[in-house]
């Protein structure tokens, strides 16, 4: 990157072309001086100037305007914000993150247990039972990248799955205390806030000099609508606070004295990484290669200098992470209920080009109907800038024309933007041509990508393309300097308003039930056996595992949402859910239309084996489920009678499912 400190990367040489001259003399404080030649002695050292507008010393406090009269001294003046130290600035910084994830997280946060994200609640009740997974990795030693805790006795490949290991292990205290639910909705203010502090550091350290405009950049890469848009249902993708030391980790190889421990490090971060989101690594990856690629594209020698230490450190890395990650990527892609590749309804996932021009659903302009046929669905708006981000972006990179960062970084947010459209090109709904993703959808990796998530990609580039704006427009010394400053404040609110964060839309949810609370299933579940929820636990019914998650997962449960090949059969394409299920899809649709359907002693056959193959000990009917009553009624006519307990009805199937019977 364009760093000021030491010249690290591909860019060791650049300069801003529209940033004044820089003097000669080095400006990191920290380099060496030379010392005085043998034959001339030094010269007797003069004070220091209190002031000296042309260099600064601090890189993050440039010179500010001076109060001149006739006859006067001159004096300077500096405002408030930068007689702080630097600490200062970032804890103030990174207060204002934080203030604004809370902002964004509120309504969660008034009832965690209680409210979840008004579509789509299979998502975070999923995440909340691997958080609870990762207490029984911690407690009880139990195998971290398999479990058949949930889709007995199949079980589901938690490598395949985004476990979230590195989330979860670290927040097991939080678990243990207040719940699965409390530990969802302080990863999602965390991943908001880090995202946008880890930001903000890289900029301010190695690319921009401004506080400010590390801070608009960070804002942007931490709270970017397509955040927003994973931040109700996934925390694993909005954790994003590793991306900019990878990314700077990378850049340094390229200029690296000593390759193979930088490429050391960046193995340790991106097996961290690994745990976190595999898919969001893999973006990294990608952009990094063809951020290069446009650099090395304009200046081809820059190739020479840069070619051996990255390709030590990238080989050292590769090896290192390699042995790291080995065992869990095996397990991923050749151990049980491994999956290879998604679905083709997945796979086709991509952004409407219109899209990319209408603010985000969580945003102060967003609206939901409008953007309904915009994105896949809104948990994946992953564009939705605005027309006045859009036409601002794309003028900061007409006026940064002459920087070769600008004019990378255009390419990259260009290239993903244009993959994110997926197989089909499409504007307002009405598809136009094939896109380029058709010919990239079935190569190894990708085939496990959800191509409208590479608009990620292109949000981190104009978050970076909007701290060099703010930068270069800070840096620029026109007699009225107070107007441009205006103006450029100016130009960012009426860009950034409209995409504002809002607090996000939650709904109420049936809370877990006093039966499984209060720890009366023990009574009928034994260790090898399974608690059937009512409905059957799926993609569209996720209460059951909330239930599980809640007890740190002391019960198995049959069925559940997850990613698992089709049929159960290890190597298949993937899809949601296990095996399918004639009776769970049957109790689905009674919970969904309230009708009662007519069973025969065929259909009560396949109901019982279906227990057995799940060794079931009882099944759980909660009072307040939606149509209870015709749930009760079709479950009593297919096992018999059952009887209320507390705030659920139970059925003790124990007889009919013990395999020694």
């Amino acid at each position: 990157m364009v760093s000021y400190r030491t010249p690290v990367g591909v860019f060791a040489a650049t300069a801003p072309t529209e940033a004044p001259a820089e003097p000669e003399a080095p400006t990191d404080p920290d380099a060496p001086s030379e010392p005085p030649t043998p034959s001339e002695p030094p010269a007797p050292s003069e004070p220091e100037a209190p002031f000296e507008p042309a260099a600064p010393a601090d890189p993050h406090t440039p010179a500010e305007d001076v109060a001149v009269a006739d006859d006067a001294e001159v004096v300077p003046t500096r405002a408030w914000w930068r007689r702080w130290t630097r600490r200062r600035q970032h804890l103030a910084v990174g207060g204002l993150f934080l203030l604004a994830a809370l902002w964004v997280t509120s309504r969660i946060w008034l009832d965690p247990s209680g409210r979840v994200a008004s579509l789509y609640t299979g998502d975070p009740a999923q995440v909340q039972f691997f958080l609870a997974h990762s207490v029984r990795v911690v407690l009880h030693g139990e195998y971290p990248f398999y479990t058949e805790q949930f889709n007995y006795p199949d079980g589901v490949n938690l490598m395949a799955n985004t476990a979230v290991l590195a989330l979860g292990i670290p927040m097991v205290p939080v678990t243990l205390l207040f719940g699965p639910a409390v530990s969802f909705v302080v990863l999602v203010t965390l991943g908001l806030t880090g995202t946008a502090m880890a930001w903000y550091l890289m900029l301010s350290r190695h690319l921009v000099r401004t506080p400010l405009a590390a801070a608009v950049g960070g804002w942007f890469c931490g709270f970017s609508p397509a955040m927003l848009s994973h931040a109700s249902w996934h925390p694993n993708i909005i954790s994003q606070f590793l991306l900019p030391f990878i990314v700077w980790r990378v850049l340094v190889l390229t200029r690296s004295r000593r390759p193979v421990r930088d490429g050391a490090l960046l193995a340790l971060l991106v097996t961290v990484q690994a745990f976190i989101n595999e898919e969001i690594l893999l973006f990294t990856a990608l952009a990094c290669g063809v951020f290069l690629l446009a650099v090395l594209a304009q200046e081809p020698v820059r190739w020479s200098a840069a070619w051996r230490p990255l390709g030590i450190g990238v080989v050292t890395c590769a090896l290192l992470a390699g042995a790291l990650l080995a065992y869990p990527l095996y397990v991923q892609f050749a151990g049980p209920m491994a999956y290879h590749g998604l679905s083709d309804a997945v796979k086709d996932y991509g952004n409407d080009i219109a899209a990319f021009f209408a603010p985000g659903s969580p945003t102060l302009g967003g609206n939901q109907r409008a953007n309904i046929n915009l994105a896949p669905n809104y948990s994946e708006e992953n564009a939705f800038f605005g027309w006045s981000l859009s036409m601002l972006a794309i003028g900061i990179v007409v006026w940064l024309r002459r920087e070769l960062i600008v004019r990378a970084l255009a390419v990259t947010g260009l290239f993903f933007a244009v993959l994110s459209l997926g197989e089909r090109v499409s504007w307002w709904d009405r598809e136009l041509v094939s896109g380029p993703w058709q010919l990239l959808v079935h190569l190894p990796l990708l085939d496990a990508v959800v191509p409208t998530r590479f608009g990620l990609i292109t949000s981190v580039v104009i978050g970076l393309l909007l701290a060099l704006a703010v930068d270069r427009a800070w840096a620029l010394r026109p007699a009225d300097r107070r107007t441009v400053r205006t103006l450029t404040a100016a130009g960012l609110a009426f860009a950034l308003l409209p995409i504002a964060p809002m607090p996000l839309r939650m709904v109420s949810r049936p809370p877990v039930p006093d039966f499984i609370m209060a720890d009366r299933w023990r009574a009928y579940v034994g260790p090898d056996q399974t608690l059937v929820p009512i409905p059957v636990p799926s993609m569209g019914n996720t209460h059951g595992m909330r239930w599980a998650a809640a007890t740190n997962l002391d019960f198995k449960i049959p069925g559940g949402y997850f990613l698992a090949p089709r049929n159960g059969n290890t190597g298949d394409a993937g899809r949601f859910g296990g095996r399918p299920s004639g009776v769970g899809q049957m109790l689905e649709e009674v919970a969904t239309t309230g009708r009662t359907p007519k069973l025969d002693d065929r259909q009560r056959r396949r109901f019982a084996d279906e227990l057995r193959h799940w060794r079931a000990a009882i099944l759980v009917l909660p009072l307040r489920q939606q149509n209870a009553e015709p749930l009760r009624r079709t479950v009593e006519d297919l096992v018999g009678p059952g009887r209320q307990e507390l705030d659920v009805w139970v059925w003790d199937v124990r007889a009919l499912t013990d395999r020694s019977v």
